[in-house]
């Protein structure tokens, strides 16, 4: 790709870049959100079509009308959300759209045994072509993803945020996949926020900085610091802000709170952190203490407020979630960012019963400014924004309300390492301001960055909340794989 240029109206989404990627390699495509690289890739998977630019696959010039065309093409995308359909098995997923046929009518024998030659190609002969996509995990439907590619033929791959909703298991097995189809002489493109994958699966960088090329290197011979600082434009001095802290009263008590057998109280002026591995239960603690599903045995009190809520109770009481599930739970897509970070709480968008526009506009502008969020303004649909800044915006809805507790469950999960760095400022400042926090992470150095206390969550049961110094990456995972009982 050389010299892409893309426009949307006033914004230059990309403005001359240019990208290699060589058969045999994997290149990391890293940057901050907003930075371009959705755009460039969706320019190079047929979906989007560039002002200006050329690009060449083989040597042979390469224009694809539609994704259709770059698939058969030869090139492929496995996105952040995986686009299968669930109501379909996993050998009509592999062959849709490349359907064998014969007189007119689809060759079920040949779909089979298409299906069967990609996952053996993948070496996971294991998965049933037969199932159902929607009963198959999600790394398993990730591989069902990325055999459907090599169904396709494709000799150009493109990983985007491809261990968002992968365990560290799954995400291991996941780079054993990729170290294969990279000996098979596949080229691939990763988009990670994960400084620390990039340096594990890449073998090169490219980094995009406002729609430009601001970098690149061999992976191996540049330290993460000095790529960061090429993705913001400034080094970073410190990505973990924590000033002193002051533990005050309670204000959250949790009882033998199933799911999680859960026992703990929340302070303000403290973050509780919640550790532990996809699936153990930490989603499900969190929606039964904002009301989103029933506490089935415990009790949990909120202030003076104790029994059954609901989660427009809980924000009546001071508490307000954000969900894991941005696009399904956290945000509503159809809407503009101001009505997103204004709905929970109105009081100062309008008069009486009506809402004044240019209020409500202010309000959200406040938390543009402060979150640092790119749009082109409060009345854009939020479905426009990238995975980051959509993150920021249902972040903001929290700020905005004015919570005493805040419930953050993967706050910075899609985010690049400079927004995460603004996220963290904002939970220590948010902190100093007396708030309390329980943070779920999978990530285990933010938890002991930036938690007071973690307690560690495995196979359903939330273990004793220790003080973050007592706790190393080492042992976090031991408890959270149940490494200890096993040994």
């Amino acid at each position: 790709m050389s010299g892409v240029r893309k426009t949307f109206g006033a914004t230059i989404a990309l403005d001359e870049v240019d990208l290699a990627v060589r058969s045999g390699e994997v290149c990391a495509l890293v940057g901050q959100n907003g930075a371009g690289k959705s755009t460039l890739m969706a320019i190079l998977a047929g979906a989007t079509r560039p002002d200006a630019g050329r690009m060449t696959l083989d040597g042979r010039p390469y224009s694809p009308k539609d994704p259709l065309e770059a698939r058969r093409a030869g090139v492929a995308m496995i996105y952040q959300e995986l686009s299968l359909a669930p109501h379909l098995s996993v050998m009509e997923n592999i062959a849709l759209g490349i359907e064998p046929s014969h007189f007119g009518l689809i060759d079920r024998a040949r779909v089979r045994q298409t299906a069967v030659d990609a996952l053996r190609q993948l070496g996971h002969p294991e998965i049933s072509v037969d199932a159902l996509v929607a009963g198959l995990s999600p790394a398993s439907q990730q591989l069902v993803e990325i055999a459907r590619a090599l169904a396709m033929q494709c000799r150009v791959l493109v990983f985007d945020e491809p261990t968002s909703s992968l365990g560290v298991e799954d995400a291991t097995t996941l780079f054993e996949l990729i170290g294969r189809l990279k000996q098979q002489g596949l080229a691939i493109a990763y988009i990670s926020h994960f400084l620390e994958e990039v340096k594990r699966v890449s073998d090169r960088f490219v980094v995009l900085r406002d729609g430009r090329n601001a970098g690149e290197g061999a992976t191996a011979g540049t330290p993460a610091a000095e790529i960061a600082t090429m993705m913001i434009g400034r080094a970073l001095d410190d990505l973990y802000p924590r000033r002193p802290r002051t533990v005050g009263e309670p204000v959250l008590d949790v009882k033998d709170v199933m799911p999680g057998g859960a026992t703990f109280t929340l302070h303000r002026g403290e973050v509780l952190g919640i550790a532990g591995l996809l699936g153990a239960g930490r989603t499900q603690l969190l929606r039964a203490l904002f009301g989103l599903e029933p506490v089935r045995r415990g009790t949990v009190r909120l202030g003076v407020h104790a029994g059954r809520c609901t989660p427009h109770d809980r924000w009546q009481q001071g508490m307000g979630m954000l969900s894991e599930d941005r696009a399904g739970e956290g945000l509503a897509p159809g809407l503009s960012v101001g009505d997103n970070m204004t709905l929970a709480h109105l009081g100062d968008t309008g008069r009486g019963a009506f809402i004044v526009p240019a209020m409500q506009d202010a309000a959200a502008r406040r938390w543009i400014d402060a979150l640092g969020i790119r749009t082109r303004g409060p009345r854009q649909i939020v479905a426009a924004l990238s995975g980051g800044n959509q993150q920021k915006v249902a972040f903001a809805r929290l700020l905005h309300e004015s919570v005493d507790v805040l419930v953050l469950d993967e706050p910075t999960r899609g985010i690049d390492v400079g927004s995460k760095a603004q996220i963290y400022a904002l939970v220590d400042e948010l902190v100093g301001r007396s708030k309390a926090i329980v943070l779920v992470s999978s990530y285990f150095p933010e938890l002991l960055a930036v938690s007071d206390r973690i307690a560690v969550m495995s196979r359903g049961r939330l273990g004793r909340a220790l003080p973050a110094s007592e706790w190393t990456e080492h042992s976090l995972l031991m408890e959270a794989s149940d490494a200890r009982t096993a040994s």
